[in-house]
């Protein structure tokens, strides 16, 4: 068995635990029937988010389905660099249950509260406000390395650069639903990593 061979089997198994706990989080999430006005989120986040992440998504699939179908963008990585991220991704899966748990009812996959919402500062939140993102940019990499695949890869970081640019209106909009509250949250956590204590 070649090693992409090997690595897809990883992935693959990796999907077949992940999705399916996202999968319940999201729909119990949805289950109020609440509809969320995604043009919030600006214009440019609008047209560009989701095309992104579906063309991430689609080269994810093809090369779990056929990793030669990924092999105009395989690049070449020694074969430890791609264990470990099959070890990060094992990270970011932690993370994001983790995060998934916390987050309850709360989540969402755009900048809009819900009118039940309420401001979760437990889990991995006492740390940082973004643990979602987070674990989504640790999956991408670990996913673009396992794979050794630029397009993945590029794909993810832009994924990403949009996801930091939409954190500004997300944030925005938790300051003017729980105002002191997360106002006094932003002070003591980072935005995507730990605020380091003096």
């Amino acid at each position: 068995m070649s090693h992409d061979q090997t690595f897809r089997i990883v992935l693959i198994v990796a999907s077949l635990i992940i999705l399916p706990i996202t999968l319940y989080h999201r729909l119990r999430s949805q289950a109020t029937g609440e509809k969320l006005d995604r043009r919030q989120e600006g214009f440019f986040i609008l047209i560009t988010l989701r095309p992104v992440g579906l063309a991430a998504a689609l080269g994810f699939i093809a090369y779990m389905i056929d990793p030669s179908w990924m092999a105009w963008s395989a690049i070449h990585l020694p074969l430890w660099l791609r264990w470990a991220g099959v070890g990060l991704g094992v990270i970011a899966g932690g993370l994001l249950f983790w995060t998934l748990r916390s987050l309850g009812k709360n989540l969402t996959d755009t900048v809009v509260t819900r009118r039940e919402h309420t401001l979760v500062t437990s889990g991995p939140y006492c740390w940082v406000r973004h643990p979602f993102y987070d674990a989504v940019a640790l999956s991408i990499l670990a996913n673009s390395l396992a794979a050794a695949n630029w397009f993945l890869a590029a794909c993810g970081a832009l994924l990403m650069a949009l996801l930091v640019v939409r954190t500004r209106k997300e944030e925005e909009n938790l300051l003017a639903r729980f105002g002191d509250s997360y106002r006094e949250h932003m002070r003591r956590t980072g935005r995507f990593l730990p605020r380091i204590l003096v």
